[in-house]
């Protein structure tokens, strides 16, 4: 036998000894990227020497709801509930030949392993020994580097934007990537998702996980959830959330940065609802610096809405909702570079020495450029009239972007019986933000709409044996750079230059801002579908808890991308001679491309694309099929 063949073989060996003392030892967990959205609860019951209490009753109750959990301890005194609302809880233990033992005020948060050991002591059932203070908010039963922002936090402290997962960052080693794109003029951020992109430890925005109920909410690109303002709405809506940044188990698969885990308000026995209106205004504001002389541009950003909940059932069926509207108009101030009015009658700088305009040259105007120029404004009164010995000039503008949203949630909770719970959970995003372009003379708009609805029931076969199934979709919509009104140079047929185009193209020059047609910008259609479903079973062995379950997820990619015409002006304006302009120049052919990605967790992606559009209406692509294999 080779010694190849022999290392194999011992490796067998060894490996089939380990996993028999395995086994023996308590069972074998398989824990294949399942995970649980609530908390559990978990200890020792002894009496006052240390010594296990076998079959004492565990009643864990969650004072919000009064939904009442009970389990039995085993044979040597453990006991285990998984899977239970964040809240606030009060345990009752009893047992024959001993005193009843409660404990109150508990908090569980969110995907919390807490542990919670109680010592009872001799006596009747009817005595009672209460313990008022809260056990200590330590997680013995979990090495994960965590922390929680519970629905206070999120309500007190200054939010701007009311983006609950900014708050992310109150944990050590998050940040929030520092000059993020805009969502506005060509919404390169689109492309990339919306949302507020973070850093964990300095991995990449599009490496963290965000979870509603369970769900995974990213987008298409992976990216963090948030609509087209940017914001990831909804804060009145969150009860808590734990951010968890490393050491995290494998029920938190498919991430290697953080993991967002959220988990939405639900109904209590007493009537609870909120009310809130914010207004932000100009008025409120000092002028930019790059802001156009006059007044200050109109900045104003309004977010009302409300949340209620209740029970239907006492005891049994609970509701919960709430609404969130933003209606803002935030301008973006900025420079442009347009051509003089001296440049645009063929009088052109001529740079001698050090001096770039050190005498002007004469040159004859195309006729066909002239209509082109018209692109570039140039207000009466301006520097761009009344500049001499100038071939650009520099003005500001203000151009506003306007948005509106509406964000809505929905929970029901409903207790079937002692044995089982069901759930279920809904939220709806949508709205558009509009911007012209920096010239003003084209407004184009993205658009934006999410959706999630899950359902999950906890059935306890007995009290060693609970297991949970949880169901859910992920749908978001994004349109990137839709053509919405131009002024009348912007949508001037007779300037297009591309076949099919109704508007001229984009122009671009080196010193010059670029010129952009209505319909001038490259446009996508961001289409993206999750089905996802997930089994968690927790099972009981003596002092040990065995987790196992198992996740899929389906995922359907749909985009189509038009890209734009281009046209590029070969040199600056100060150089130009515009009698010798030729236009069109070069640019890009309009088009159309689709792709379809569909894979799931299987690691298979199929993708059928299109490649680079032909110049010719008479030339099709043909479409191919590849197999990607995703790490």
């Amino acid at each position: 036998m080779s010694i190849a063949a022999r290392q194999n073989d011992l490796a067998l060996r060894i490996g089939a000894i380990m996993l028999a003392l395995f086994v023996a030892s308590g069972g074998l967990a398989c824990a294949a990227h399942a995970q649980a959205v609530g908390a559990s609860l978990s200890g020792l019951i002894t009496d006052e020497r240390g010594g296990p209490v076998p079959g004492a009753t565990v009643s864990i109750k969650n004072v919000g709801t009064g939904i009442v959990r009970e389990v039995t301890s085993n044979g040597d005194g453990f006991y285990s509930a998984p899977n239970l609302l964040p809240g606030t809880y009060e345990v009752r233990v009893t047992a024959q030949g001993f005193q009843t033992s409660i404990q109150k005020d508990i908090q569980l948060t969110v995907g919390a392993q807490q542990a919670l050991n109680l010592s009872l002591k001799v006596g009747q059932l009817n005595q009672t020994v209460q313990v008022s203070a809260a056990p200590p908010d330590v997680q013995t039963a979990s090495s994960t580097i965590s922390a929680t922002v519970d629905s206070t936090t999120m309500r007190e402290l200054p939010l701007n934007g009311r983006d609950w997962t900014s708050l992310a960052t109150l944990e050590p080693g998050v940040t929030s990537i520092p000059n993020q794109a805009g969502t506005g003029f060509s919404a390169n951020k689109g492309n990339r998702g919306f949302g507020n992109q973070l850093s964990d430890a300095g991995h990449r925005a599009n490496e963290n996980s965000y979870r509603v109920n369970g769900i995974s909410i990213n987008d298409y690109s992976n990216g963090s959830p948030g609509g087209a303002t940017g914001l990831n709405l909804g804060v009145d809506g969150i009860q808590e959330f734990s951010v968890l940044t490393s050491n995290y188990t494998a029920e938190y698969g498919h991430t290697s940065g953080a993991v967002i885990n959220a988990i939405t308000k639900s109904g209590v026995n007493d009537f609870h609802g909120t009310a809130f209106f914010f207004d932000r205004d100009k008025i409120f504001d000092a002028k930019n610096f790059f802001d156009p002389a006059g007044p200050i541009p109109p900045f104003r950003r309004v977010q009302f809405g409300g949340s209620g909940g209740k029970a239907l059932v006492k005891d049994k069926t609970f509701v919960y909702g709430t609404y969130e509207g933003v209606r803002q108009n935030q301008p973006l101030s900025r420079s442009i570079r347009v051509p003089t009015q001296e440049a645009r009658n063929g009088m052109l700088c001529v740079a001698s020495g050090g001096n770039p305009c050190a005498s002007l040259t004469s040159v004859a105007v195309d006729p066909k450029v002239v209509p082109y120029l018209a692109l570039w404004p140039c207000p009466s009164g301006s520097i761009c009239q009344t500049a001499t010995n100038l071939d650009i000039a520099t003005l500001n503008v203000s151009l506003p972007g306007i948005s509106k949203e509406n964000y809505a949630t929905g929970r029901v909770d409903q207790k079937i019986s002692d044995k089982d719970n069901l759930s279920a959970s809904y939220f709806f995003d949508s709205g558009p933000l509009t911007q012209p372009d920096p010239l003003l003379n084209a407004t184009h708009s993205v658009f934006s709409r999410r959706q999630m609805a899950s359902a999950e029931e906890t059935h306890i076969f007995n009290p060693q044996l609970v297991n949970t199934i949880r169901l859910g979709v992920s749908r978001v919509r994004g349109d990137i750079n839709l053509p919405v009104s131009g002024d009348t140079v912007a949508t001037n047929s007779a300037l297009a230059v591309a076949p099919g185009a109704k508007a001229p193209p984009q122009i671009g020059g080196a010193g010059l801002t670029t010129a952009i047609g209505l319909g001038g910008l490259n446009r996508f259609l961001h289409r993206w579908t999750s089905g996802q479903a997930y089994d968690d079973a927790f099972l009981n062995r003596g002092t040990h808890t065995i987790k196992f379950g198992f996740a899929f997820e389906r995922m359907l990619y749909n985009v189509t991308a038009r890209p734009s015409s281009t046209h590029s002006l070969r040199d600056t304006v100060s150089k130009l001679r515009l009698g010798k302009a030729s236009l069109p120049g070069t640019f890009k052919t309009i088009g159309a491309c689709v792709r379809i990605l569909r894979s799931t967790w299987a690691c298979v992606m199929r993708s059928r694309h299109c490649p680079k559009m032909p110049t010719t209406e008479s030339r099709k692509s043909r479409p191919s099929q590849t197999v990607l294999r995703r790490e």
